[in-house]
């Protein structure tokens, strides 16, 4: 298991996954716990909506990025597709999110990976992410 300082671009309250469990040239497995914590940068009326679980997969991403580049690369989100969300909010989860990222595609510009976010066995969301290098 690796810990996620220095692998994704987010410091503090806003690293928002626990680790890497495991990864390889084309996916990554991460668990977070954030979604519980109180203080949790994006919750809105102490609620956390199951939108952010993008974002839970976009700092996958990055992690794999830097994982498989020896490095932390400089990206932004370019697009997201094909979101599913099955459940409405996160913050009442009490299981490890298990965040699961395959690379489809990588270019010297970008990436593009699926991904899928489970909790206790359940699947909460599934999409695409595009990332655009800079």
């Amino acid at each position: 298991m690796k810990q996620l300082r220095g692998l994704v671009p987010h410091t503090g309250s806003m690293c928002l996954l626990s680790r890497v469990i495991a990864h390889s040239e084309h996916d990554i497995e991460c668990v977070a716990r954030s979604q519980m914590a109180p203080d949790q940068p994006l919750r809105r009326d102490g609620q956390l909506s199951a939108l952010h679980l993008v974002e839970y997969a976009a700092q996958a991403v990055a992690a794999h990025g830097a994982l498989i580049s020896g490095g932390v690369q400089r990206g932004m989100l370019a697009a997201v597709r094909g979101v599913r969300l099955h459940v409405d909010r996160i913050d009442d989860i009490e299981a490890d999110l298990e965040v699961h990222a395959t690379r489809q595609m990588a270019q010297a510009n970008g990436s593009l990976y699926d991904f899928r976010v489970h909790a206790g066995g359940r699947l909460l969301c599934e999409g695409r992410i595009a990332i655009a290098f800079v």
